[in-house]
């Protein structure tokens, strides 16, 4: 009898989904790291998996383990819709519904929300009639619905294939700064060098100079991940 895993609520044995895929739902992020990447707090991404009332913000994990990829996706789109001004009660809500309505065990990480979810987002009111998120979530143009700014701009960041959010654009589209789960074991990294290794050579006392020739990084680079850790640095945990 073959063993089987549960991945994007489809049951598929091991062994069967391809090697970057499996990738995507390993424990490889730390709740403090993935606090620094969406500029949270990790009491924050703690308060979201706390299953209330049969619902969470987030996916669950086991307890003390590290978050997946396609969870630490789920961090970042949840912080923005925090900062957007949406209760928790209303995004744990909605997340339950999307999950349905798209067969999904991680509805936030998909194309499918990408490019349905403004549709099902509108009647927020159908969870909470006191919420007013949907005029920040989504807006209309023309006769169709879009997704709100801030939203879309987290969208433009991932790259998606396969129907999923892949690669992480984390310090924007003109920064050259990836989280991808398939290089450095999914730490974010320039032309395959970890930012944190670049910042800890700083700290030994190296020269920027120094540094972009031993990486074979341009100058700009080596500066572009120092001050990617400069920012996350000063997150508040």
């Amino acid at each position: 009898m073959r063993v089987k895993q549960v991945v994007s609520d489809r049951l598929i044995a091991v062994g069967e989904a391809p090697p970057w895929k499996r990738r995507l739902t390993l424990p490889a992020y730390q709740v403090n790291d993935a606090a620094r990447y969406a500029r949270i707090s990790t009491q924050t991404i703690r308060n979201w998996q706390k299953n209330s009332g049969g619902k969470a913000a987030l996916a669950q994990r086991e307890k003390g383990k590290a978050l997946s990829y396609y969870q630490l996706v789920e961090v970042a789109f949840v912080a923005v819709m925090r900062q957007l001004g949406l209760p928790l009660s209303v995004i744990k809500d909605a997340r339950d519904f999307i999950a349905q309505r798209l067969n999904s065990e991680f509805p936030f990480v998909e194309n499918r929300f990408k490019v349905q979810g403004s549709k099902i987002l509108m009647n927020l009111s159908e969870f909470d009639r006191e919420a007013r998120g949907n005029k920040q979530i989504v807006v209309s143009h023309g006769g169709q619905l879009e997704w709100g700014e801030m939203l879309g701009k987290k969208f433009d960041e991932f790259d998606y294939a396969k129907g999923l959010a892949v690669r992480w654009h984390i310090a924007g589209r003109d920064s050259p700064i990836l989280i991808d789960p398939q290089i450095a074991f999914g730490a974010p990294q320039i032309k395959g060098v970890p930012t944190w290794a670049i910042k800890g050579r700083q700290q030994a006392g190296e020269s920027i100079a120094d540094i972009a020739d031993d990486f074979s990084l341009k100058p700009m680079e080596v500066k572009q991940a120092l001050q990617f850790e400069r920012d996350i640095a000063e997150v508040v945990q």
